[in-house]
């Protein structure tokens, strides 16, 4: 199973001129900011080797492209691992939110071939679903890091997938219609940066086409761009007032940050309510295939031994016949 075939010397068209808004999500240490930096053509996110995060909170930096497409590419910190706080999390979400007011373009979902796929990552995106609905998954785009150990190895993303795929993963590329593209953010080949970055901004256009030219957005987005323009004009407002001091504009001005905040601090804790329920959710249900599994194992391990005992007990059956023939012979002479 593989990505959309995509011709490597055709250059992504932009179906409008608004600016992109690109969100990348994924366990720590699967190279989100090293693809980040790859999307952006340069160094603009901390990132190195290794299974410890260097993000920590939600960044966003922008590149203008050649026909003057402005990207912004929002990197996110392993919002989805099991260690993480739904607290944090909460916050993170709605700091990305404010960030892609307008909308979120494409959400870029980031694995590694280096790594084994793990429970908590299949569960990242029901999470997703949970907080977003599931219309997200028509903005998802799979990314896979470390191309370039699959080159070393003489393999191809298809050779990968048909080897390592499992089930949740699967179902994830089938969610995303098989959108995915794969990454080597190690390599110093210009022309095959510009390639794979081309086919993710091309997947990402059709994803957007696919969409009627709309971002992603809802109510909650909506209420935050509300809450956001609201403060900007009446500080606007405030600053133009006549006749008080600057004590009093900025006790007005305060008072009205103050309502912002609450509305930022009662979305996250809505946002924290989904995830602890859905986690819970996923946990439970999580435990119970596990269970599921364990007692088909341990149905499987009984057969096995009644069959070994059953065949022990034939082949000692059978000895002792063999054994009746020579015994009478023996005593007739």
């Amino acid at each position: 199973m593989g990505g959309r075939v995509i011709d490597a010397d055709s250059k992504p068209t932009s179906p409008s001129n608004g600016e992109r808004n690109l969100v990348l999500v994924g366990r720590t240490g699967n190279g989100k900011s090293a693809t980040a930096n790859s999307i952006l053509g340069k160094r603009a996110f901390k990132s190195k080797a290794g299974s410890s995060g260097v993000t920590k909170t939600c960044e966003m930096q922008r590149t203008m492209l050649k026909d003057g497409q402005v990207v912004n590419v929002i990197d996110t910190p392993g919002l989805f691992d099991s260690s993480a706080d739904s607290e944090f999390v909460s916050k993170e979400i709605v700091k990305c939110i404010g960030m892609t007011k307008d909308g979120i373009h494409a959400v870029l979902v980031v694995f590694s071939v280096r790594n084994r796929f793990s429970e908590e990552e299949g569960a990242a995106i029901h999470i997703l679903e949970s907080l977003f609905g599931k219309k997200i998954s028509d903005y998802m785009i799979v990314v896979f890091t470390g191309g370039d150990e699959l080159e070393d190895n003489d393999e191809t993303l298809e050779d990968y997938l048909g080897r390592e795929c499992p089930k949740p993963l699967k179902e994830i590329l089938q969610l995303c219609d098989n959108r995915c593209v794969l990454f080597d953010n190690k390599t110093k080949d210009t022309a095959k940066r510009t390639e794979q970055v081309g086919k993710l901004l091309s997947l990402v256009n059709s994803v957007i086409v696919q969409n009627g030219g709309q971002p992603y957005t809802d109510e909650i987005f909506a209420e935050l761009k509300k809450g956001a323009t609201k403060l900007r004009d009446q500080q606007v407002e405030v600053d133009s007032l006549k006749g008080y001091s600057r004590r009093e504009i900025s006790e007005l001005k305060e008072q009205m940050k103050k309502s912002y905040d609450d509305q930022l601090k009662r979305t996250t804790e809505m946002f924290e309510y989904k995830l602890k329920e859905t986690t819970t959710r996923l946990e439970q249900q999580l435990a119970e295939e596990q269970a599921t599994r364990l007692k088909a194992e341990q149905a499987a391990q009984s057969a096995q031994t009644k069959s070994n005992d059953e065949i022990g007990k034939l082949k000692k059956e059978t000895a002792e016949i063999r054994e009746q023939p020579k015994n009478g012979w023996c005593a007739i002479l």
